[in-house]
């Protein structure tokens, strides 16, 4: 990691022994290839289909980075989209092919260039530099059969020293707390990452998981929580 980001934390935090959320990083040359993703459900059957996209983004990402140096994050979802929908056989004519998906945010960081190639099927990316925060938003269809199926939309970020940079997915925003029994969403949580987001990445990941059980308080878990947060 050193060559690429100067800082980072995984905050993860399944609700059940096993998880529908996961993480997943590799370096391929002169790239860093970082994803946060949510597979629908959560226990088990979230679990497999994880099992699935790591085996798929590594079959991807080894057969096709290490050939075209140019791949965008955008392509990578594609071909994962693909993978997905033959595994699952999905073609949107039969009803009782599995309906399970991932939502995903994916960053992939070129040393030599300092820039940054993001794209994400629902999940965002949040981009603080100089503390203003920077939305990248995900398009509106996951990494699954689609009725409006499009290519995903690639943003290519030019890269700063100090950019802080937050992917996640949305167990963390959807959890139930507060005093009135409110989801968290993410305007609280954008405030949440400002409140800390110029301190080293361990204490922040400290205090995150603070925050995130104060919030909760009384009430249970209701979702697998993944946050990434990573310093360039």
């Amino acid at each position: 990691f050193g060559e690429f980001i100067r800082e980072y934390f995984i905050y993860y935090k399944p609700r059940d022994i096993v998880s529908g959320d996961f993480y997943w990083v590799k370096r391929i040359k002169n790239k860093l290839l970082i994803a946060a993703v949510d597979c629908t459900g959560h226990g088990v059957p979230g679990a497999f289909l994880s099992l699935l996209g790591i085996s798929f983004l590594n079959e991807i990402s080894t057969s096709i980075l290490s050939e075209d140096d140019d791949i965008s994050a955008s392509i990578v979802l594609g071909l994962l989209r693909e993978k997905v929908k033959e595994s699952l056989k999905q073609n949107g004519r039969d009803n009782s092919a599995a309906k399970e998906a991932m939502d995903m945010a994916l960053c992939i960081i070129d040393k030599d260039t300092m820039t940054m190639n993001y794209a994400g099927a629902h999940n965002p990316l949040y981009l603080y530099r100089n503390d203003k925060l920077h939305e990248y938003k995900g398009d509106r269809m996951p990494i699954s059969f689609h009725v409006k199926e499009r290519a995903f939309t690639n943003h290519t970020i030019p890269l700063e020293a100090g950019d802080t940079c937050y992917i996640f997915s949305d167990g963390i925003t959807d959890q139930f707390g507060g005093n009135n029994g409110d989801k968290l969403k993410t305007k609280r949580f954008k405030a949440m990452l400002k409140s800390f987001v110029n301190i080293p990445l361990a204490k922040q990941q400290v205090l995150l998981n603070h925050e995130f059980n104060d919030w909760k308080n009384v009430h249970n878990q209701l979702d697998d929580i993944l946050v990434m947060g990573f310093r360039i």
